[in-house]
């Protein structure tokens, strides 16, 4: 049987201007960052530091869902173009149930093991992320220039969840070692 799980309004505070500022940051900065950079990490960045922050915040299944839903319809209203987002939005999907299998205490317990979990999961989310855009949002033209097409496109998405996770865990234990507790 599912136990469903609620959230109060400062979790649901916190869950929606997480993901409207994720996604009104990508909309404005990831489109000139791609056009200088053709590096599809500063969406993952700002994503998987999101997730793990609300992830930390929240400890509740459904939280990194929420932040991927709310992130893509506000995406999708700044920028209606955007549809590649929907990659992100099954990277929040990826994320949450790797980080509910490997356990929330796990994943967030102040230790290597902890935090090695997250960025595992930070990166297997934005690697299908990467995989998800390659496949249906970008030229194939452009996928097979690259180094090693899907694979090296889906790769670099990794390689950005990485940083951002490395984020997340900087933010959270500079939480932490402040005293500041999760909703």
């Amino acid at each position: 049987m599912v136990k469903l799980m609620y959230f109060n309004t400062r979790q649901l505070s916190a869950i929606s201007i997480s993901a409207v500022l994720w996604a009104v940051i990508n909309a404005l900065v990831g489109p000139m960052f791609w056009n200088m950079t053709h590096l599809p990490v500063l969406c993952d960045m700002l994503g998987v530091a999101t997730l793990s922050l609300i992830l930390w915040w929240t400890r509740k299944p459904g939280a990194s869902v929420m932040v991927g839903a709310i992130a893509t319809l506000v995406t999708f209203m700044v920028s209606p173009g955007s549809v590649q987002f929907l990659g992100f939005t099954v990277a929040c999907i990826v994320f949450e149930v790797f980080t509910l299998i490997l356990g929330y205490e796990r994943v967030l317990g102040n230790n290597l093991l902890g935090w090695g979990l997250l960025l595992f999961a930070s990166f297997i989310s934005t690697v299908a992320a990467g995989v998800v855009i390659g496949i249906f949002f970008m030229n194939p033209g452009f996928l097979a220039s690259a180094f090693g097409g899907l694979a090296f496109f889906a790769g670099l998405h990794g390689l950005g969840g990485v940083i951002g996770g490395v984020l997340g865990v900087v933010i959270v234990k500079s939480l932490m070692s402040r005293g500041i507790q999760g909703f």
